[in-house]
């Protein structure tokens, strides 16, 4: 599975430098000099990065081989992946990646099938958007109180939900 870590957006200067949406906890890790990154669409890469730096809050990339403002401006919306085997799992057992959610059964604590994971959110608080049949996604706040256990290897997520979450 593909994971973005970043997405381009407009050139900086005139000698290939771009802007680049940031979509990863560890930027100087996957953006550090040397590193190799996929792209979507596949053809605009793969994009090896010869530098970054901090600009006012915005992480700007030179990547080899992009040496115009025209270069740059060709890469714009480039979404730059990585595959989620690269990912080190966490030391938090109560910590996961989106990917190692997505595509989990989630059932109730009473053992009711709810649906599957499709997508997890993270607008000001995480929410797993659940799929399910005959009905509207749900979206389940992801928090202990609500989502108990969280079995990735037997590939469930049990969750408690309040009267009317799931209605």
């Amino acid at each position: 599975m593909q994971l973005v870590v970043g997405r381009i957006g407009r050139p900086h200067g005139v000698r290939g430098e771009v802007t680049v949406e940031v979509r990863t906890d560890e930027p100087g890790l996957r953006f550090a000099p040397g590193s190799t990154l996929a792209t979507e669409p596949a053809a605009r890469g793969p994009l090896s990065v010869e530098g970054h730096r901090w600009h006012k809050g915005i992480l700007l990339v030179r990547f080899e081989g992009v040496t115009s403002r025209e270069a740059a401006e060709d890469l714009r919306d480039t979404m730059l992946v990585i595959d989620s085997a690269d990912v080190a799992p966490s030391d938090d057992p109560d910590e996961f990646h989106d990917h190692q959610l997505i595509g989990l059964s989630v059932v109730t604590v009473t053992g009711e099938p709810v649906g599957e994971v499709t997508d997890v959110l993270h607008h000001g608080q995480d929410l797993l958007v659940v799929r399910r049949d005959g009905a509207d996604d749900a979206l389940i706040p992801f928090v202990k109180a609500l989502v108990p256990e969280v079995d990735v290897s037997g590939g469930r997520i049990v969750v408690d939900p309040p009267e009317g979450l799931l209605s």
